[in-house]
């Protein structure tokens, strides 16, 4: 069980903290609205209202002993880069933080946050790509670099091995794992025969996933 605070908890700081809790962890809940408070409080181990930008608060509640912080505060950039800010400087192992631009996240980084989210871009993303084809299941962008494509076998690709396929050399991409039915083949060997109805789970340089992706679109 790891233990995890949560700072902000609007629509989706609040299915975060959610998530983690009923996933066994334990989660500190904060936000300035008594109001989000109240209706995140019994989802989560703890919720408190508080000043974001207040440091002693933060310090108060412990947060150094925290294994991560979220901040995923929505609109206000002034109380994002100061609760980010504030975390760091207290000592939180991993900060992860909501950005609402690229530029935003640029100093989110620059002051101290392990990872940042760009929650509206990423759904954008994977979003379009489920519309361009049937065939596509999911799209995960792990980096501006590579990307996680969840796709449905298309028919050419029936009744063929992933050695005739050479997904691998056309594309430069992994298949990492098919799922069949309720079965899960993790690391398939190249003479696993694709049937329909398999879904594969390449993993490869966005370009090559984007590749991909067009073809079952065809």
């Amino acid at each position: 069980m790891k233990s995890f605070a949560v700072i902000g908890c609007g629509r989706f700081g609040s299915a975060v903290a959610k998530t983690l809790f009923d996933l066994g962890n334990e989660v500190l809940a904060i936000d300035g609205d008594m109001d989000v408070v109240d209706n995140i409080a019994g989802h989560v181990t703890h919720a408190i209202q508080a000043d974001v930008m207040d440091e002693g608060v933060l310090r108060e509640l412990g947060l150094s002993n925290f294994d991560v912080a979220i901040v995923s505060i929505g609109s206000d950039l002034q109380a994002s880069i100061m609760a980010t800010l504030i975390v760091k400087e207290l000592g939180v192992n991993k900060i992860v933080a909501k950005a609402q631009s690229e530029l935003h996240g640029k100093v989110l980084k620059k002051i101290g946050a392990d990872k940042v989210i760009f929650p509206e871009r990423d759904m954008g993303v994977r979003v379009a790509h489920n519309l361009t084809s049937n065939s596509i299941v999911d799209y995960i962008e792990l980096s501006p670099d590579y990307s996680i494509l969840e796709i449905e076998a298309i028919s050419k690709w029936y009744d063929k091995s992933l050695e005739d396929l050479k997904l691998r050399n056309k594309y430069h991409v992994t298949v990492m794992a098919i799922k069949r039915g309720e079965e899960v083949n993790v690391s398939p060997g190249p003479k696993y025969q694709i049937q329909k109805g398999d879904i594969l789970v390449a993993l490869g340089a966005s370009e090559a996933i984007n590749d991909i992706a067009e073809e079952a679109g065809e």
